[in-house]
């Protein structure tokens, strides 16, 4: 089965109302062209300078960072992408304002809720998600848009599970709070080994690589 028939499966069997974010990761862009072709719109990427290649050989779409970001990387980042997914900390919100208020950009963002607690991972931890919303909500220049989740990487999907309940438990109680300049529209989990579970406590946002690309080859 190859890029367009996956793709093509994929976005048959899940909610309409689900975006697909295409992990581009590694991927060549003959492939990504392909899945644009087979009609994804959103593509993510998890490196600035990756990116900008494929861009120059693709040009228009939807383009998500999905990696962590950087600052030294932020002049590029806001230039290049529509969405930074992986937002998490004061440093970095106010780095992507500062940088985006030089070019008249107002960036949308996810802040990445690090659900797991894992020291080795980026991401803010649940208890200080409603402190980072409140200060970045400040700034003039980033529109927070969500939430993002990758919790404990496993083998079984189910062990995802409670992650994403209490990724979505902290979105809907942050969203009750109505914060001037904080929409909540997007609750981003689940990738391709636990995408079903994710939906099924609530992502509206799923990244996909593998389920459409199949294995990488490196």
């Amino acid at each position: 089965m190859n890029i367009v028939d996956n793709y093509n499966r994929l976005r048959s069997s899940i909610p309409k109302y689900v975006k697909i974010v295409v992990a581009a990761k590694t991927r060549t862009i003959d492939e990504i062209r392909e899945v644009i072709f087979a009609g994804a719109s959103i593509i993510g990427e998890n490196y600035v300078q990756e990116a900008r290649k494929v861009q120059q050989e693709l040009g228009n779409g939807t383009w998500h960072l999905i990696g962590h970001l950087q600052r030294n990387k932020v002049k590029d980042a806001v230039k290049i992408f529509d969405m930074i997914g992986t937002v998490d900390s004061i440093a970095l919100v106010k780095e992507i304002d500062t940088r985006c208020a030089s070019i008249g950009k107002i960036m949308p963002v996810l802040i990445e809720i690090n659900s797991g607690s894992e020291p080795q991972k980026s991401g803010v931890l649940p208890e200080n998600t409603l402190p980072l919303i409140r200060e970045t909500a400040l700034l003039q220049n980033i529109k927070i848009m969500g939430l993002m989740t990758m919790g404990p990487l496993s083998g079984n999907p189910e062990s995802a599970r409670p992650y994403f309940i209490e990724t979505r438990k902290i979105f809907n109680e942050i969203k009750a709070l109505n914060i001037p300049n904080v929409e909540l529209q997007y609750l981003s989990m689940g990738m391709t080994n636990s995408y079903k579970v994710a939906i099924e406590e609530g992502s509206n946002m799923i990244r996909l690589g593998t389920a459409i690309f199949g294995e990488r080859k490196s």
